[in-house]
């Protein structure tokens, strides 16, 4: 039987587990350099929603028969929203030596009412709107839209201090203000989950997160589960104390297998030998009954919230270049009639329905071309704008950092052929037409060959040259719309492709 030092060596071992993987997928959401993802990309990939929708069924396979044997192993190892809680509510515990957990019953059916509602979002292609609840999109949103500025801030200043020595090892970064919306969002989710942990440790993994939820369901069959030795059990209530998923009843000296995510805390709590993770051949009596609900109903509910999921899842398928020619002042997007979507999308529908939010794809982007949708059908989905650069041909790193397939890895070769959308001009903003003056900037800057300079009137040779696009040409790259002068609306931008295609 496992004795208090081997329960604290296991809980070593998952607190070290649980720091790599919050401080990686941290640093990969904050990464200005474009190589961090070479090394810890594959975190964001083994997040069990990113790992259903993209296919990815042998993740999703290894981490549900992870769950099975050891619990929820993944709540606290894995998912960095949970390690974030943990860090939370250790903080409070140091700063209030009197802070005590105690049981409270499960509220099941406002579980149950989260992760149905869950379901039904994601099968209507709201996911934007269902990802709200996701653990994993939301410490993506909370690191993207509230630590990325401030990384950025610090990145800048010892830029500047290299600078200053003659260094240029760091090169400064931009920082980019996505909208209100999405920081509003940030704040007020970091707020709540952050006030629930201070308060009760695990409400917000064990109440409103889907996955916990479903975990849960799993968890209750897991073959390695804490349980009660009732003779050294004094009921002290120290477990219960320490327990900050609030499941452990030491009344009926019983463990909540559904709530609990094995974080060890309660084993090195006991001083009576009376809690161990074992399997229940191991246990010397048997172990009582979660008071929560009888172990037949949690297997119906575990069966009909799988058929759920899987039904949901099937549906799922620099500087300002002003040419010298006007004052400089920021530029606006144009009104699009079809967003842009980022190449390897494949198209608007395939982007909404896989799509989780969890902004890496716009926190990767070099060129600051992604941001966060604000439209109700595909809130905080990426969409593409130029005002700040424009989607290099050679560029591939959305695709190679998406999790959950909904921008597919492309080579280079495939991107430089894929049109997501086309060129099209604006005479009342373009100043050779306007001004009558010599610009041609779109036309030098095209990677694509997609703009021809022409006579503004086909009779007078010497008339003003303006562009002329040839849509078959063109890859909707945003270069020309990028570099156009004319402030605030530029006289050149891309209209979208609900369907890509390569030319």
């Amino acid at each position: 039987m496992l004795n208090v030092r081997v329960h604290k060596m296991l809980r070593r071992i998952r607190v070290v587990l649980a720091a790599v993987f919050f401080l990686g997928l941290t640093l990969l959401l904050l990464d200005v350099s474009g190589v961090v993802h070479s090394w810890t990309g594959w975190m964001a990939k083994a997040q069990l929603l990113p790992a259903l929708l993209a296919g990815n069924f042998l993740i999703v396979a290894l981490l549900l028969i992870l769950t099975l044997i050891f619990g929820r192993l993944y709540c606290s190892t894995i998912c960095p929203l949970g390690v974030m809680q943990d860090l939370v509510a250790r903080l409070n515990r140091r700063m209030n030596k009197r802070k005590r957990y105690s049981y409270s019953p499960a509220l099941t059916w406002l579980r149950y009412a989260f992760l149905g509602l869950f379901v039904v979002l994601m099968f209507l292609g709201l996911g934007g709107i269902a990802a709200l609840i996701a653990p994993y999109s939301t410490f993506g949103r909370i690191t993207t839209h509230l630590l990325q500025p401030v990384w950025a801030l610090c990145n800048n200043g010892v830029a500047a201090l290299a600078e200053s020595v003659g260094s240029y090892a760091v090169s400064e970064t931009e920082i980019i203000f996505y909208g209100w919306l999405p920081l509003g969002i940030a704040v007020v989710t970091v707020v709540l989950i952050c006030a629930l942990a201070w308060r009760g440790g695990r409400t917000w993994c064990n109440t409103v997160c889907p996955v916990g939820t479903v975990l849960g369901l799993l968890s209750r069959f897991s073959f390695y589960k804490i349980r009660f030795d009732t003779d050294n059990c004094t009921k002290c209530g120290a477990c219960s104390r320490a327990c900050k998923a609030s499941c452990i009843d030491v009344k009926l000296q019983a463990v909540d297998a559904s709530r609990c995510v094995t974080c060890g805390n309660c084993l090195t709590k006991c001083k009576f030998d009376a809690l161990h993770y074992i399997a229940p051949l191991a246990a010397k009596a048997s172990p009582k009954q979660s008071p929560e609900e009888p172990a037949d109903k949690g297997r119906r509910s575990f069966l009909i919230t799988s058929g759920l999921l899987a039904t949901a899842a099937l549906a799922q398928e620099g500087k300002k270049l002003d040419g010298g020619l006007a004052a400089i002042e920021d530029k606006k997007e144009p009104s699009r009639q079809t967003p842009l979507t980022p190449p390897g999308s494949l198209s608007a529908r395939n982007m909404q329905t896989h799509c989780t939010t969890c902004q890496l794809c716009v926190s990767e982007c070099p060129n600051h071309v992604l941001r966060p949708s604000t439209k109700l059908d595909t809130l905080l989905q990426p969409t593409m704008s130029y005002e700040h650069g424009f989607c290099c041909p050679e560029c591939v790193r959305c695709s190679e950092v998406c999790p959950t397939g909904a921008i597919r890895p492309l080579t280079r070769e495939t991107k430089s052929s894929t049109q997501i959308g086309h060129a099209v001009w604006m005479k009342k903003n373009c100043l050779p037409a306007r001004d009558g003056v010599t610009c041609g900037n779109c036309e030098r800057h095209c990677p694509a060959g997609a703009i021809t300079m022409i006579p503004l009137d086909p009779a007078d040779e010497a008339s003003p040259k303006v562009p002329a696009v040839n849509t078959a040409v063109c890859i909707g790259c945003g270069a020309c719309e990028y570099v156009c002068p004319a402030r605030p609306y530029p006289a050149i931008y891309v209209e979208g492709h609900e369907v890509h295609h390569e030319k």
